[in-house]
């Protein structure tokens, strides 16, 4: 049976701090297809583009819904990635018409303070996805994701390799 479902538009940020270490999330509920495994509960920022949205603004949206963080500075952008959703089990998920995302990768250094990160208060009606914080070496990123958004981490960790080596710059 051919696939007829399209892929969701979607932006994801490699955010590095000044030491070339990357930000991650812990989600702390399972929103979507995938059922998180205890060790495998980390991600970088991502969601959705909205229609007509600008994919930097998008980018830049996201990173503040999910994490409070609104000083970074756009260092680069990947070739856009795609992964496949796992099944779902509920049918009618808002995710369900969709058979993965389609993403773009921004690299962006932070610029802010660290005591500005706030990932647990919900902002633009968008429930928070994470319950805590930290900065991570680039290339052990796709180690603490789930299995189906591995490949894509190990692409970003390829693309963006030059900026975690240089220490975010």
């Amino acid at each position: 049976m051919t696939e007829t479902r399209p892929y969701r538009p979607n932006v994801g940020i490699a955010l590095f701090n000044a030491d070339g270490l990357v930000f991650l999330g812990r989600r702390f509920r399972d929103d979507g297809p995938e059922i998180i495994l205890p060790g495998l509960e980390w991600q970088m920022p991502q969601g959705g583009v909205d229609p007509g949205e600008d994919l930097q603004a998008a980018a830049r949206r996201e990173l503040w819904e999910e994490t409070g963080i609104r000083d970074a500075e756009i260092l680069g952008e990947s070739d856009w990635l795609t992964y496949e959703f796992p099944p779902f089990k509920d049918p009618n998920h808002r995710l369900a018409g969709f058979r993965g995302q389609r993403q773009k990768w921004f690299a962006m250094r932070f610029t802010g303070r660290e005591a500005d990160i706030d990932p647990v208060t919900p902002r633009n009606g968008q429930p928070a996805e994470f319950d805590a914080w930290r900065w991570e070496q680039l290339a052990r990123v796709r180690d603490l994701v789930v299995p189906f958004r591995r490949e894509v981490y190990r692409s970003v960790a390829q693309a963006f390799s030059g900026i975690a080596r240089s220490g975010g710059y």
